[in-house]
Order: structure tokens, then C-alpha cells, then sequence
């Protein structure tokens, strides 16, 4: 008994490790998440994407962006509300990831950034959301749309 736990053990060690392998194995990435949509249940899960794409990658292999224009912005005006929302976006910007929010989509919908929009400042604004995917391509970003 004794020996087939030890077995299970080192197996289970050895696992572990299989994420670090598989992280070195994507390299570094740049990445651009494209939010415009405000399905609750849809953002929820494209947050999960994320997650999970940096786990994979690595935090330290990976730039990743979210742009959010137009009903996106419901990404963080749902956050603003919901703790477990608050709590994986929270956890992502810690890991590196970066939101940013169009200025057009602010002005348009006469959202204040500041009390509509969780953990949101005046750094994380782009003057155009679709202008920002489009620039980020251009600097070598893969496009991701979940």
C-alpha cells in the first residue's frame, strides 16, 4: 500500500510541473481580448478565457489586453456590482492584464468612468476602442474574440 501511494504521489508531482512545461512551450504573447458585447453569461466566460489563457501561457510570457467599446463597457459596469465579477478582474490586473475603455463609447453613452465602471482610471482610457484593436494589431498582437 504503501508503495502504490508513494507512486500516486510522485505522479501527481510530476503533473505539476507539466504546466510550467507547457507555459515555456507558447513562448511570449501579446494578445488583444475584443469585448463589445453585454451578455452577462458571455462575459463571465470570455473573463474565464482570459484566465485561463494566462495560466497557461504564464503571467510572465504574456501581454494581454481587453478593449471594450460600445455594450462591452457592461464588462465593468457589471463588475461595479458584482463581487465575483470585482474579484476576477481584479485577480487578472494583478497578473498583468490591462482594460481599457473607449473614450467615444463614454462620451456617447454618458458613462462617468469613474462611479459606473469598476477599479477604472483615467489611464486605462483609449480615445477609440476599435482604433485601439486595430493599433494593437499593428504592434504584433493576436486578435481574440471570445
Amino acid at each position: 500500500m504503501k508503495k502504490f501511494l508513494t507512486l500516486v504521489l510522485m505522479s501527481v508531482l510530476s503533473l505539476g510541473g507539466l504546466g510550467a512545461a507547457y507555459a515555456e512551450n507558447y513562448g511570449k504573447q501579446k494578445v488583444a481580448y475584443h469585448i463589445n458585447m453585454d451578455d452577462e453569461k458571455t462575459l463571465k466566460a470570455a473573463l474565464g478565457n482570459m484566465q485561463n489563457h494566462v495560466t497557461a501561457v504564464g503571467k510572465e510570457n504574456i501581454d494581454l489586453r481587453v478593449v471594450m467599446h460600445g455594450p462591452g463597457l457592461a464588462l465593468l459596469q457589471t463588475a461595479n456590482k458584482d463581487p465575483d465579477m470585482q474579484d476576477k478582474v481584479s485577480n487578472l490586473k494583478r497578473q498583468g492584464v490591462h482594460f481599457n475603455v473607449c473614450a467615444n463609447t463614454l462620451k456617447s453613452k454618458k458613462i462617468n468612468y469613474k462611479t459606473d465602471l469598476y477599479d477604472t482610471s483615467e489611464q486605462d482610457i483609449v480615445p477609440s476602442g476599435v482604433a485601439e484593436i486595430a493599433h494593437l494589431q499593428s504592434q504584433g498582437f493576436s486578435y481574440v474574440k471570445p
